[in-house]
């Protein structure tokens, strides 16, 4: 298991890397007022979750 910071992670976008309070419109709800992409709030968490720590994890190897 790789801890990462969890802030943010609902409200940036996983397409273009914008982060708002405004990319959540309501808690299940998600879309960027920077590209327009949506998707349900906690796919978005998730996958910026998975991408810190995956960053995290390569960092540690080098």
């Amino acid at each position: 298991m790789i801890a990462v910071d969890p802030r943010h992670t609902s409200r940036r976008c996983p397409e273009c890397g914008h982060t708002a309070k405004e990319n959540r419109p309501t808690q299940e709800t998600f879309h960027c007022v920077g590209c327009g992409h949506t998707a349900h709030a906690d796919i978005v968490g998730a996958t910026n979750v998975l991408r810190a720590g995956l960053v995290r994890r390569n960092a540690n190897q080098v």
